[in-house]
């Protein structure tokens, strides 16, 4: 169930309010590292061999997202991407061509209908100084978006890049383009924000000892742990300083042609339970809250 053209999640670009305090927290509390530095952005890296996880710009009073990162499976993917994007109601916003940061390769950023901006690289750098640690995450797992309608969003990103709808539940389209159950999913809302960020930790004691971590820095476990029934991922999720959700995952589920697509009714819980361990809250209105509040940005000018 592999995308022709995009080979992986890589990373997201956010602007922050305040980038010192953001390495501070990515670094000390959630276990990053900084791969490299640029002019008022710094670049952070798990324990994989992704250049980097997170981008993290200076800029504005409240988080944006500036664009997600997918890998390309060829060069010659990328002009595939471009005309598909259009002919699918996107539109090109930086053209084909060498990437201006530290990682380098070539790239390309489209903008769907609804203003998601969507980055494609290929050739980038990677490290090959890799080695799992248990506190520290290895790579992104997926990025959730929201989409007010989620059919057309489907849609775009099938005709687009190739992905495809392995589960949909009442709320949630889950979308694969590798051997990951998902590497994007669209959660149904009244906007088109950054729901969350997953990132990938070796084992789910990585996850259950993350949210100690995260709870002792003074950070609640805003839902979690548990495990979902998509993807049968455990999870921890919270909320960083300035209000982007991020979740420590771990155990995504693998899959290939014979995975049967679920549907809704595949996907119901007892009254109750809100995954398949049934011994977590539910989400918080915070996190709910939260989940609907960090907005692409309009240009990465």
């Amino acid at each position: 169930m592999s995308s022709p053209t995009i080979a992986s999640l890589r990373s997201v670009a956010l602007n922050m309010p305040d980038l010192a305090k953001a390495e501070a927290f990515y670094t000390d509390v959630w276990k990053l590292t900084v791969a490299a530095r640029g002019d008022k952005v710094i670049y952070m890296r798990g324990t994989g061999a992704d250049h980097h996880l997170l981008s993290l710009h200076a800029g504005g009073e409240t988080p944006q997202i500036r664009h997600v990162t997918f890998r390309a499976r060829s060069e010659a993917a990328l002009a595939d991407i471009a005309k598909a994007a259009v002919a699918a109601g996107g539109t090109v916003a930086v053209p084909l061509g060498p990437l201006n940061e530290p990682a380098g390769g070539v790239g390309l950023t489209v903008r769907d209908q609804d203003g998601r901006l969507v980055q494609v690289v290929f050739g980038d750098a990677r490290h090959n100084d890799t080695q799992e640690d248990k506190d520290h995450p290895i790579r992104l797992a997926h990025v959730v978006l929201n989409a007010h309608d989620i059919p057309k969003s489907q849609r775009f990103f099938e005709a687009a890049m190739g992905f495809r709808m392995v589960d949909r539940t009442r709320i949630m389209a889950f979308m694969n383009c590798n051997s990951d159950h998902h590497s994007l999913a669209l959660g149904d809302s009244d906007n088109d924000a950054l729901n969350h960020i997953a990132f990938l930790m070796p084992e789910m004691e990585s996850v259950m000892r993350g949210g100690g971590r995260m709870k002792d820095a003074g950070h609640a476990i805003e839902w979690g742990p548990g495990r979902h029934g998509p993807g049968n991922n455990a999870f921890n999720y919270f909320i960083d300083p300035f209000g982007v959700v991020i979740e420590y995952t771990a155990d995504v589920q693998q899959i290939d042609e014979s995975y049967r697509t679920g549907t809704p009714e595949d996907w119901k819980w007892p009254a109750g339970r809100v995954d398949h361990w049934g011994i977590s809250a539910p989400p918080s209105a915070k996190l709910k809250e939260a989940q609907r509040a960090v907005f692409f940005v309009a240009s990465e000018a």
